[in-house]
């Protein structure tokens, strides 16, 4: 099995979990052990991954960076695998977790926003660009200007930046100057 740190990351509505199951469907074909996970709190599709086209994946819920650690040890045992792990940014302790499975010879897949809707950097996503061979960021398309958006603008729900899940009545994706320029 190649050793690999896939990380796939951008705005919301970006596709980036489309495309981390995607190569996982491919590491399946070739006969590797997977093991799919996404944070307890993100209800929004029962214990399912789901894509915003509604392509769906069972998968384990988490808390912590710890219970993924835990998770893999009971299932996969010391055999390399490939874990993958969907908005890894609401996952506590998620970064030294994959970095430390990744150290293990265990290829990491990662989906995940890299900023917060203020334009700040998540923890456990900057844990984990330094380990990757291969980032792709995923643009979504900003829906007042029609240009590429590689930023999260929080117009819905709470007041605060802090980490809310929730979906279009709360997030949109936004362009550089729609997130960053005039009209914020």
């Amino acid at each position: 099995m190649k050793h690999e740190f896939r990380m796939y990351v951008g705005p919301m509505f970006g596709g980036k979990t489309t495309r981390m199951l995607s190569q996982l469907e491919r590491y399946e074909y070739q006969g590797i052990d997977t093991i799919v996970f996404k944070p307890q709190v993100d209800g929004r599709f029962g214990i399912d991954v789901v894509t915003h086209t509604g392509q769906a994946r069972k998968c384990l819920l988490v808390n912590s960076g710890f219970q993924i650690e835990q998770r893999v040890a009971t299932m996969m045992g010391s055999d390399p695998c490939v874990i993958a792990v969907d908005e890894a940014f609401m996952i506590s302790g998620s970064g030294d977790a994959l970095v430390n499975l990744f150290r293990r010879g265990h290829t990491i897949m990662v989906a995940s926003l890299q900023l917060s809707s203020d334009g700040s950097p998540y923890e456990e996503v900057q844990k984990l660009f330094p380990y990757a061979t291969h980032v792709e960021v995923c643009p979504a398309v900003d829906p007042i200007s029609k240009q590429d958006a590689f930023y999260t603008e929080k117009y819905g729900g709470r007041k605060d930046h802090g980490i809310e899940v929730g979906g279009a009545e709360m997030y949109r994706p936004r362009d550089w100057e729609g997130f960053f320029g005039s009209d914020r």
